[in-house]
């Protein structure tokens, strides 16, 4: 299963180095944190949740743009690739993203296309995103919400999305916590 991870860092690489290399330091960090939580997903996920990390946001780059909903089009690109079908659906659906296909008028089209999972594998994936910012550097995850609801503005609809899923969000990042033997739980 590495070489999964391995697959998926360089395709990581390949679409978000030169383009979008913000995004790059972002994903980056995402996948070693999701490297550092995996002890929060059982052993045979653990290769699946980090290979997610690192393809999460793929569908920001240029090129993969269908939809201009990065996790669907992120999704689509990896089917398309016939890359691993759980770690597409993943993708598609990483961060509570149904709640902004919703938001875009998708939310049919991404439930029609990939199954969602309500795993350990996708708290672990929220976590890993959620307390990441854009520029790879922690934060808790109330601080990121805020980070991102004040980069796009209140009126846009990344910001509402955002609003909607914040109770999902902050449950799944305490859910990953819990399940880590030894930590110590971020305030709320």
């Amino acid at each position: 299963m590495a070489a999964l991870v391995d697959a998926a860092r360089e395709i990581a690489r390949l679409k978000l180095e030169s383009p979008l290399p913000r995004r790059w330091n972002h994903v980056q960090a995402v996948a070693a944190k999701a490297r550092t939580v995996s002890e929060a997903v059982p052993v045979e996920d653990r290769d699946v949740l980090v290979a997610s990390a690192w393809l999460h946001d793929i569908g920001y780059n240029p090129e993969l743009v269908d939809t201009g909903f990065h996790a669907l089009d992120g999704g689509r690109w990896l089917r398309r690739e016939h890359f691993d079908g759980r770690i597409a659906a993943l993708v598609a659906h990483h961060s509570c993203a149904w709640l902004e296909a919703e938001e875009r008028g998708l939310g049919e089209v991404l439930a029609a296309e990939f199954p969602r999972e309500e795993t350990a594998v996708t708290d672990a994936l929220c976590f890993s995103d959620m307390t990441t910012g854009p520029d790879g550097q922690d934060f808790e995850v109330l601080e990121r919400l805020a980070e991102i609801r004040s980069r796009y503005g209140p009126d846009h609809l990344v910001t509402r999305f955002i609003i909607r899923a914040e109770p999902e969000m902050v449950a799944a990042v305490q859910r990953t916590e819990r399940r880590l033997p030894g930590r110590v739980r971020q305030p709320m």
